[in-house]
Formats: structure tokens, sequence, C-alpha cells
């Protein structure tokens, strides 16, 4: 059953001199609140090793943002900002991102109205000669709603990969009202980021530094990754009064066999670095499901973990999806999710949450009010009147689920 739960009740003051508008100079020096047990506590985020429990298993989300803001012309002077969300042809990321000649992606385009037939040239106002040899032009090949398909063309025969870091900026958050600059090259990317494809950074990441990700490994933490490609629509405010009335996007992940072993053998705390690897994790229990049920997995839906009450056990539906990559000669879980975690959801995977401080209104406060129980505004309380930085660049929390 759809969960009736009136956004209005999720919202809070947010002043705008309280939203980061740049990273410190340290990316461990945040602040980081604790809760555990209905207590808040106030402590840096370099000390976190020290607040986890030493058989843990922490699962990181190891996606790398790409620099997929294009600006491009129009013969008239008119400005068209495109900004890829995710491939069209080639559909996969590691083969689109090869390519060396043309491809399509879906995008969201600024201006669009302004944009007929006419292909456009990428704006490049400094005569940049790596940029000048690469003639990379964009031509509309359909309108969808809010967004486009785009086809690109250039010359040179470098990959797409390259084409975007020559020509594309980073995509930082709108609320940032700022330009990208070059700190956000580096700042807005996680240190073990690795497979390319999101276009928006899994933010409660960019606190881990390597002395910190090594005293968690002294700690006797296992280290684990999931890869979840953040798309937009993690900007996208929710605007229906009713949750009922928001549509999640889609967003593909991947997790290898070996972590789902790891996983299966149960005993340890799970700690998710940020939402997107809670989002992950939860979606392998619904992907077991569906291989109980159906004999394979298929992308997991908004709504499918409140359509009813399944009864099978976390072990169980892990042994379905490691069965059916048996089967299937898979050596990792391949799929998409649009799962949304509201409160009345079940988890079953995730115990401990790092994580950053989230828009009022936002289908992720929801997710953190479900984690704690309705417990966020005693959390997010304190955190406006102990100084902490919100949103993206802002400071940390570490949350421990409430055992119910």
């Amino acid at each position: 059953m759809i969960p009736e739960i009136r956004i209005e009740d999720y919202d809070y003051p947010l002043p705008d001199g309280r939203i980061a508008k740049y990273p410190l100079a340290r990316r461990d020096s945040s602040k980081l609140l604790k809760y555990e047990d209905g207590v808040v506590s106030e402590h840096v985020f370099s000390e976190i090793p020290l607040l986890l429990p030493s058989d843990a298993i922490m699962v990181f989300n190891d996606t790398k943002v790409v620099p997929a803001r294009l600006h491009f012309q129009r013969e008239t002077g008119a400005h068209i900002e495109i900004f890829c969300l995710e491939p069209v042809l080639p559909a996969e990321y590691n083969l689109i991102f090869a390519r060396t000649e043309s491809c399509r992606w879906k995008c969201i385009v600024g201006n669009v109205k302004k944009w007929k037939s006419d292909v456009l040239s990428l704006y490049n106002p400094e005569k940049n000669a790596e940029v000048e040899a690469l003639s990379l032009t964009a031509t509309l090949v359909e309108r969808d709603g809010e967004t486009s398909v785009v086809e690109f063309g250039w010359k040179g025969g470098l990959p797409f990969s390259r084409v975007l870091e020559i020509c594309g900026s980073v995509p930082i958050p709108p609320y940032l009202n700022r330009d990208t600059e070059a700190i956000d090259q580096e700042r807005y990317q996680t240190l073990y980021a690795k497979y390319r494809g999101s276009v928006a950074a899994p933010t409660a990441g960019l606190h881990f530094t390597e002395n910190v990700l090594e005293r968690i490994r002294e700690r006797g933490v296992d280290m684990e990754t999931v890869c979840l490609h953040v798309g937009a629509g993690t900007f996208l405010p929710v605007k229906s009064s009713e949750i009922s009335g928001h549509t999640m996007h889609r967003e593909p992940f991947v997790v290898k066999r070996g972590f789902l072993e790891d996983l299966r053998k149960g005993g340890r705390p799970v700690v998710a670095v940020g939402t997107t690897s809670v989002r992950t994790l939860e979606s392998l229990y619904f992907a077991g499901v569906q291989c109980i049920e159906n004999g394979h997995p298929d992308d997991i839906g908004q709504w499918m973990p409140y359509e009813k009450d399944y009864g099978y056990t976390l072990e169980e539906a892990l042994d379905a999806v490691i069965g059916y990559l048996d089967s299937q000669g898979l050596d990792e879980l391949k799929i998409g999710t649009r799962i949304i975690i509201v409160p009345g959801y079940r988890f079953r995977v995730v115990d401990i949450l790092v994580t950053n401080f989230h828009q009022p209104k936002s289908t992720l406060l929801l997710l953190i009010s479900a984690f704690v129980d309705g417990d966020w505004r005693k959390i997010y309380d304190y955190a406006l009147s102990h100084d902490f930085r919100f949103l993206s660049y802002g400071d940390s929390s570490v949350l421990f689920r409430k055992k119910k």
C-alpha cells in the first residue's frame, strides 16, 4: 500500500547562509553529528573510525562524477546549456564513453524552446585550440517532456569520456547559486571514485581522506564498494503535496557477487556511506524477491517495498540473487532502481548511515526520517542550532538506526 505522507510535514527553515557554498580546506575537518539511541553528540569527521563498530562492513559508492554540463551556441548567438543525464546510443556507460565519433544522450536542455533544428557549436569564447580541434556539435533528435535526446558529433578520434573532460564542466548542485570553479573539479569527487556515470556526487563520501580510510581499515572494518550512478533526479524537489505523487527516476547500479556472499554471511553491522549506498543495498532484498518469485531480477519499482509484506529473509533473498548470477555465469548484478524509502519502510540491510544534511521537503529527508524512526527533527534542530553546514559541501552525520 502506497504510504500517505504529506511533504509539508518534512519542512524546516534553511537560511541561505547555512548552505555550504564551498568545501572546507580539509575534507575530514568537517563537523560530524552522531545520533544513537536517541542521543545526539558532536564530533569532527576525522574521529569517525572510533565511532564505528570494529566488526562492521562499510559500503562505499565508487561512482565517478562526469563533467556532464556543456555550453553551446546557436548561429543567432543564443546560448544553449546541455546537461547529459544518461546514455541512449549506445545505452551502456562504458560503451558510450568509448565512442570516438558520435553518440546520443538523454539530456536536460536549457532554453530548449529556442533550439529548433539547427546544429549547435560548442561555446568557446577563449578560442581554446584543444576545444577548437574537436569541432564538437549537438543536434536535437527529439524532445520528451522535460528531457531531450541529443546527438553529439566530434572530430579527432578521441573517446567521448575525453571529450567531456576537455569541453564539459562539473555539474555542481543548482542550490550553490554559482558557476563551477577550479576547486570543484577536485572536491566534488570522492577520493575512491572509479566508474564514470554520475551527474551528482555521492556527497557523504566527500569527507573521507586517505588517512581516515586507513584508520578505518586498521580498526578492522571491512570496506566494500557498490556502484550506483547518481542521476539529476537527486536535485529535483518534491512538487506534489503527497509523496504518492512524486516520481523517482531510474538509477543503474552494479554489485559484485563476492560482496553478496560476504553480506549473506550476516551477523555484522552494515554501514552505508551515503543515501545512494542505502538505496543500492536495500534494493538487493527486492532483487532477491524477484528472483524467488519470477526467476530473475528486474529494475526495482518505486513502490515495490510497500505493495505487500514479503515473508522472505534477507539470507533467502541474497541466496536467490547469487543463485541467479551463477545460473547465468555472471559475476555481478546489474539492474536499476527507483526505490523510494519513506517513513514506514522496513530496513533489511543497513544498520548505520553516514550522510550529509539534506534539503527540506526532499525524498532524502524522508529516507532519514525512516531510518531514525521519525526522530529527524531532533537531529536537524541540533545541527541548525550548533552551526552545522548543510547540503553537498556541508558537514556530516553518522546515524545509528533505531531498532524496533
